[in-house]
């Protein structure tokens, strides 16, 4: 299956999010109703990426997902640099793997938003750092389904 646009992913379902990274991968997803989005995980890129994709699909299936939306990271004038190069690569790898529905969704200011939230509660260093990954994609998922409940 091809990339697909956001309002072509199955109208009813639990999603996944992630927020790829050039050592990480942050996994987030969502209940059935598509409400509300949860940082779940963030999965450690090795130098091999068939064991993140391994885990990633492991996800997918436990949660009896119906689709991804993964972030694209986009430069603030709109335009695609190495980082948003280097999503589209992952992309084509977990398309590759498997056929399931995949949609981009513009991450511009995802971590930056996820980061001012851990701020604002206060979260250590150490802390941010831990979950940064999995709370961005949650952004960007949380994004994502608060535009396909619009679309309703």
């Amino acid at each position: 299956m091809p990339l697909v646009s956001l309002h072509e992913l199955p109208p009813k379902g639990s999603l996944l999010g992630l927020d790829p990274g050039s050592t990480t991968i942050g996994v987030a997803g969502c209940d059935v109703g598509r409400i509300i989005a949860t940082g779940l995980e963030t999965i450690i890129r090795g130098k091999k990426l068939a064991p993140s994709l391994d885990r990633l699909f492991a996800l997918y299936d436990q949660r009896h997902s119906v689709g991804l939306v993964m972030g694209l990271p986009i430069n603030m004038d709109g335009t695609e640099g190495p980082r948003a190069q280097s999503a589209r690569s992952l992309v084509q790898n977990i398309l590759a793997r498997r056929d399931i529905p995949l949609a981009l969704w513009d991450e511009r200011l995802s971590t930056a938003g996820a980061e001012r939230a851990l701020l604002e509660a206060d979260a250590s260093r150490a802390k941010r750092e831990e979950v940064i990954d999995k709370l961005a994609a949650a952004w960007i998922l949380q994004g994502a389904i608060d535009r396909l409940n619009e679309l309703r």
